[in-house]
């Protein structure tokens, strides 16, 4: 598990699927009881001492709505889902099929971009010419690497989650080619560096967790 401060106040923490009931068992613990509400994206827990979780679902929605909360919660965070992966930093790239956890598909790859360079004049706007290329043949690998590996699951996959970098992936968002898998894009966004298939490899352990939103009381000590 992992934390990190909340923008408005708290922090966010994260918890991977199977423990995700002694998580809530030890929050009564630290806090005393707890009353349970929510809906189809997120299980509030409000404790006898005035703190409170925010259990955002993975993969949402979360059915059928209504009580009991967390039983249902720990239920839908459980389930051995299929689910696309697609990295990219600039000159790499990796695109995999998940069940569960575990890789029945993948391909990592990699294309030379040379750095910046500090030379002047026509030397620096070739260089430049041949860097906007070469990151362009390497994005346009990546979007078929994504569309080979993850199209023939298409019909299967419960969602489709992107990382690496940002504003590379960004960049490619209006690539016709991908349409399909973003129509099925969910949070979160993997930050991760170089996307080699090790990288891939760990990736269910962010986006099956369940990302958590917890305020202590006035004046408690953080749990």
């Amino acid at each position: 598990m992992s934390a990190r401060p909340a923008r408005g106040g708290g922090r966010w923490v994260t918890v991977p699927p199977e423990r995700v009931h002694p998580w809530i068992d030890g929050f009564a613990v630290r806090h005393g009881p707890f009353t349970a509400t929510g809906d189809a994206h997120v299980v509030r827990l409000l404790a006898a001492d005035g703190a409170t979780a925010e259990l955002h679902v993975p993969f949402p929605p979360m059915a059928p709505p209504g009580p009991p909360h967390v039983t249902r919660l720990v239920a839908h965070a459980g389930a051995e889902r299929r689910v696309g992966v697609f990295l990219v930093r600039l000159g790499g790239y990796a695109a995999g099929v998940f069940h569960g956890d575990s890789l029945v598909a993948s391909k990592v790859g990699s294309r030379l971009v040379q750095g910046r360079t500090a030379a002047g004049g026509w030397s620096q706007q070739r260089f430049a010419r041949r860097r906007r290329n070469q990151a362009a043949q390497a994005y346009d690998d990546a979007v078929q690497t994504a569309v080979r590996v993850l199209t023939p699951y298409l019909g299967e996959l419960d969602g489709v989650v992107l990382g690496g970098d940002r504003r590379a992936v960004d960049g490619l968002r209006a690539d016709r080619r991908l349409a399909p898998l973003l129509a099925l894009e969910r949070e979160p966004f993997l930050v991760v560096p170089d996307p080699r298939l090790a990288v891939l490899r760990d990736t269910p352990a962010t986006f099956r967790a369940i990302r958590v939103r917890v305020l202590d009381p006035p004046s408690a000590p953080a749990s």
